[in-house]
């Protein structure tokens, strides 16, 4: 609907005065239309939008920063992840932001983030995109009613994709900048057309919120069995989180985005944005689903010229193609996104070493060790000049999205996991039988038949044997899965090959731990390879 004077009084409060038409909370069916008006967009086989963010189609996060003020002074971790900006450029950024907001139509939509009535907050996107409106609606708390005719923003996210910041002006580095301004509870995101800096940018803002309330939030996918019984799945880009939360056997919570509070376990979403490439209808059949149903949004896929058909296999513009849905287009989405406390917590890892066990528990200690660690692998490819298998770690499974020192997040584990006795296992979803390029990728049946193994109890009275390299406990037997492969070291034709990929690995792993050394007791020190 066009905007009514209320409407146009809510964005005054924004210091918006737009000339243009002000579209208030349209359904996505309205919200296609307008896409395709501006010629932004293409209509999909089966329902769904597609359209291209290029040459920006993951995250810039070199383009982040937070203002740096009395709000935000001896509480935010300075340094590459939170990188500070001044409150002049901020302003000065704002300001353009604004003016060119002015001149353009406006989408606006008020939703929820966190599906808790004590912690969650309302969020209100303003952007110049109806697809990217759409894209708030999916991923966002969805409000209806009175809830809206009450609505008053606690955050607000101004999203101006094509406006092009200046760093001469705005103290930035590109002509990309998501700024965030705790002070004035405010986000500006500038010159990127990828829709997940929206998301994200919120994710950041309960990263910070939630702690001094008492709430745990996590980068986890989470869901429930039959009886109750709660797992949660940490891990970065690519390690699975959302291809094993998605279960047909068990409720999907969430795929990304949770906290923990005295309650449970809540979902911070409304929707998933799942990676689809090489996606298929056999191997994740409740994802692919989803991208066949209208109100699915599918960034940077390929479609046939003459039958707009997906070609979920072609990464031609990006790997990190992903779809944007409700999360109730998944069949066993759990409604509301709420659960108890969790019984199992899975660290998800792609290994690209391929010398970690494919499965393994972990003591408290251990847990400690591995969520400040962060680890997964990149592999050849992904990254211009990575030219075999590169380490990465990522503190707290989400560094790029922690305003505190990851410290605060690992104790809050620590205080959760001694106090509700949760099993956390370590989950390899890399390579096995060698490294990326020799060796092949964990089957995704077999790393299934681990994870329902773990969750379903029927590892607790079996067999372990210690991994001599990263002193993890492996399980000898898991149904369903080759004995062989519970071994990383018997998979190898070399293992001498594979002793030095594992030495090195383990030296990796001490070398990055060193920047904690001195923040955690001793037991969780020793917790680290060998």
């Amino acid at each position: 609907m066009v905007a009514t004077a209320n409407v146009s009084r809510s964005l005054a409060a924004h210091g918006l005065e737009p000339s243009g038409r002000v579209f208030w909370n349209l359904s996505p069916a309205r919200l296609y239309e307008e896409s395709f008006a501006r010629e932004d967009g293409r209509l999909v086989h089966m329902g769904a939008i597609s359209a291209e963010t290029a040459p920006h189609t993951g995250r810039s996060p070199n383009d982040r920063f937070v203002v740096r003020d009395d709000t935000t002074e001896g509480v935010v971790d300075w340094g590459k992840v939170n990188v500070p900006v001044s409150s002049e450029h901020y302003e000065k950024l704002r300001s353009d932001v604004v003016d060119y907001l002015n001149g353009k139509d406006l989408f606006v939509r008020d939703a929820r983030a966190g599906e808790d009535q004590t912690h969650g907050i309302n969020v209100r996107v303003v952007s110049e995109s109806p697809w990217h409106a759409l894209f708030a609606y999916n991923m966002f708390l969805r409000l209806e009613g009175s809830e809206l005719e009450d609505f008053e923003p606690e955050f607000s996210v101004l999203h101006a994709p094509h406006f092009k910041a200046n760093p001469d002006e705005h103290g930035c580095r590109s002509d990309v900048a998501i700024m965030v301004c705790f002070r004035r509870r405010e986000i500006l995101v500038t010159g990127t057309r990828y829709a997940g800096e929206i998301k994200k940018s919120i994710f950041s803002v309960l990263n910070h919120r939630l702690p001094d309330a008492g709430v745990f939030p996590m980068h986890c996918s989470a869901n429930v069995g039959p009886d109750g019984d709660v797992a949660l799945f940490f891990g970065l880009s690519g390690t699975g989180k959302t291809t094993l939360s998605a279960d047909a056997s068990r409720g999907l919570i969430g795929d990304d985005e949770h906290g923990w509070s005295d309650e449970g376990v809540f979902n911070f979403e409304g929707g998933c944005y799942a990676k689809t490439i090489k996606l298929s209808r056999d191997g994740e059949p409740e994802i692919y689903q989803a991208t066949q149903m209208f109100g699915t949004i599918l960034e940077n896929v390929i479609l046939d010229e003459d039958t707009r058909e997906i070609d979920f296999d072609d990464g031609s513009i990006t790997q990190n193609t992903r779809a944007s849905y409700p999360i109730h287009y998944i069949p066993n989405a759990v409604l509301p996104s709420r659960g108890g406390h969790p019984s199992n917590v899975v660290f998800l890892t792609a290994d690209a070493f391929g010398v970690l066990p494919p499965i393994a528990r972990l003591t408290p200690e251990q847990a400690m060790y591995h969520f400040l660690s962060g680890y997964t692998a990149k592999v050849a490819g992904t990254e211009r000049g990575v030219t075999e298998p590169k380490a990465t770690f990522s503190a707290c499974f989400g560094a790029p999205f922690l305003p505190r020192h990851p410290g605060v997040y690992a104790e809050m584990l620590g205080e959760r996991l001694r106090e509700h006795g949760a099993a956390v296992w370590l989950v390899n979803t890399g390579w096995s039988g060698g490294g990326h390029g020799v060796g092949s990728r964990m089957k995704l049946g077999y790393t299934r038949a681990m994870v329902n193994a773990a969750l379903g109890g029927r590892l607790d009275g079996g067999d372990f044997v210690t991994d001599p390299v990263f002193g993890i406990d492996v399980p000898t037997a898991v149904p369903g899965v080759p004995s062989e492969v519970l071994k990383p070291r018997a998979t190898w034709a070399d293992a001498a090959a594979y002793d030095a990929a594992a030495e090195k690995l383990a030296g990796m792993f001490k070398a990055n731990f060193e920047q904690f050394a001195d923040q955690v007791s001793d037991a969780v020190k020793a917790a680290g390879p060998s």
